[in-house]
């Protein structure tokens, strides 16, 4: 898991994908795989549509008028797939343990990228947001029983920074639909991530240098981007945000 998850990080989605593949069929009960596959693939197609450049996040401007993409319709059938098949595994799991923590792990996971395909490719706030709100719900549940799960910190953090962000009659809303947010918890929750988490710290800090951008905090910014780059050189993004926070710094 760890070798797949280090070259998503990579953008060798290919070889993150025959890793989890291989996963996916040696432990067929394992939710984890196949939740981790669908992570791998929306990677990929964020990649592809240039979801993971900065300038996409940098302000709420930008990030409001955004379009919406235009997906590959067999990558997102895989996609939905690899879901559809780590739920399955993980409520089979927890028909015997319904505390299970990698079954939980697994549906905080897939609520997540579901929340984020939504968000980011279709843009579909409502279903974005619905998305999250179970994502969150199942990692409340997750680190009640295992505090020590950093990972899900990324779940509950990012919710909190995203809604904290909004305007108010907006952020009002939100939490009269059961989402309530807190920009600097949810940093918080991020920084635990990026500092103790495990498969997904590298995306916690990816996160948190978008936050910090879009702060202003360049200097914070560059410095997370910095070992980003030096810990997965086979990815150029990095670089090219570093280079991008410096040409600002210039005019």
């Amino acid at each position: 898991m760890d070798e797949g998850f280090h070259s998503l990080y990579n953008l060798d989605f290919a070889g993150a994908h025959a890793v989890f593949i291989s996963l996916e069929q040696l432990h067929p009960e394992d939710p984890l795989a196949p939740a981790a596959d669908a992570a791998g693939l929306l990677f990929s197609e964020f990649h592809r549509l240039g979801v993971l450049e900065g300038q996409f996040f940098a302000t709420d401007k930008a990030f409001a008028a955004r379009h919406k993409l235009n997906p590959d319709p067999t990558l997102r059938d895989h996609f939905n797939s690899a879901l559809t098949l780590a739920e399955s595994r993980a409520h089979a799991r927890m028909l015997m343990n319904s505390r299970d923590p990698d079954a939980l792990f697994a549906l905080t996971l897939a609520a997540g990228l579901r929340a984020d395909y939504a968000a980011l490719i279709e843009k579909s706030n409502l279903s974005s947001l619905r998305y999250t709100k179970e994502s969150t719900r199942w990692a409340d549940q997750l680190l009640a029983i295992q505090p020590d799960c950093y990972d899900a910190h990324v779940a509950t953090g990012f919710s909190k920074y995203i809604i904290g962000s909004m305007a108010a009659p907006i952020r009002w809303l939100v939490r009269l639909g059961g989402v309530s947010g807190d920009k600097q918890e949810g940093i918080k929750e991020l920084q635990l991530t990026a500092e103790h988490g495990h498969y997904l710290a590298p995306y916690a800090r990816i996160l948190l240098a978008i936050a910090y951008v879009r702060d202003n905090d360049k200097a914070r910014a560059r410095a997370i981007l910095a070992s980003l780059r030096d810990e997965f050189p086979g990815n150029p993004l990095f670089a090219t945000e570093i280079a991008r926070l410096d040409s600002g710094r210039e005019h």
